[in-house]
């Protein structure tokens, strides 16, 4: 068996066009224009061009950007005082503050001071709460990226065995909440489970989220079984001067001789995450204004 590879740059181009129709309606039908704020502190490189690239797709799509760049040193009060003007600013729908920060920043009290209506990255303690309750919330947009990914191959998920593997708050919990809600049958395996390989060839969906190269190989799948790879792990070059490779957390040739379907990496999950934070914008800004939500972009 060949799997059939999920092609998840495609499909996040279909859901920026999505957003992109439903934000001109807006601005046609209501006046209104979504803003995002990117709020980044310090100087990492890869933050960096993520948040350019967020600002870049924010644009394209006919929202507003706003980005804040802070120095490393910002103390915790003026970043704080940053996201109480975010917050208060009616211009502003989604506010994002890019992880990691430098440490002496607490990550924790810098998240639950966003507005909760306005966190579109699903991390705040009132977002989380939410969604473990099956109540409306604001959901992480990497598991929400996963989940239009599977409905949009499966339709209905409801009855399907699925595996989670890592139970970080950013991906692994937050899925396992969102699979829940759609009537799967969920199991969370992590870095203590007992027999990992025979809990995850049980599974109809493996979502992949462990941070581990190449960590869930083919004899792990259940043959037919569709595997979505959150994993982004860069290999080291097999020779000097040369590029290392850029791996999921499943090797891909073994797992894609068994299952049915297959996310691959790059060019699966990762374009997603910034779709589906566009959609979580979109989204906000409905909800701010009772305004319908986009459909299809929601979890």
């Amino acid at each position: 068996m060949t799997a059939t590879i999920i092609d998840g740059k495609a499909f996040a181009a279909e859901v920026r066009g999505r957003v992109g129709e439903h934000v001109a309606r807006l601005k046609e039908e209501n006046g209104i224009t979504p803003g995002l704020a990117v709020v980044l502190v310090g100087e990492d490189p890869a933050s960096e061009v993520y948040v350019r690239s967020k600002g870049r797709q924010t644009i394209e799509s006919g929202m507003n950007s706003y980005e804040h760049k802070l120095p490393a040193d910002t103390s915790e009060a003026d970043l704080l005082a940053l996201i109480d003007r975010l917050n208060a600013d009616p211009a502003v729908n989604g506010i994002l503050v890019q992880l990691p920060l430098p440490g002496h920043l607490n990550e924790d009290l810098v998240i639950n001071a966003i507005d909760p209506a306005k966190d579109v990255d699903g991390f705040h303690i009132s977002n989380v709460g939410l969604l473990a309750t099956g109540q409306k919330a604001m959901v992480p947009c990497t598991p929400l990226g996963c989940l239009m990914l599977l409905r949009e191959h499966h339709g209905s998920l409801s009855g399907l065995n699925a595996v989670v593997i890592g139970r970080s708050n950013i991906v692994g919990k937050p899925m396992a909440q969102l699979l829940l809600r759609d009537s799967c049958t969920v199991t969370v395996a992590h870095s203590r489970t007992r027999d990992i390989e025979a809990v995850v060839r049980g599974a109809d969906i493996v979502v992949a989220a462990v941070g581990r190269a190449e960590m869930v190989t083919g004899d792990w799948i259940k043959p037919g079984a569709t595997v979505i790879d959150v994993g982004i792990n860069r290999l080291p070059p097999a020779e000097e001067g040369g590029k290392g490779r850029l791996v999921g957390d499943v090797e891909f040739e073994s797992a894609a001789e068994v299952a049915g379907a297959i996310t691959p990496v790059p060019g699966g999950v990762g374009p997603m995450t910034i779709a589906c934070l566009l959609a979580n914008t979109l989204t906000a800004t409905c909800r701010a204004h009772g305004l319908a939500e986009p459909e299809g972009l929601t979890a």
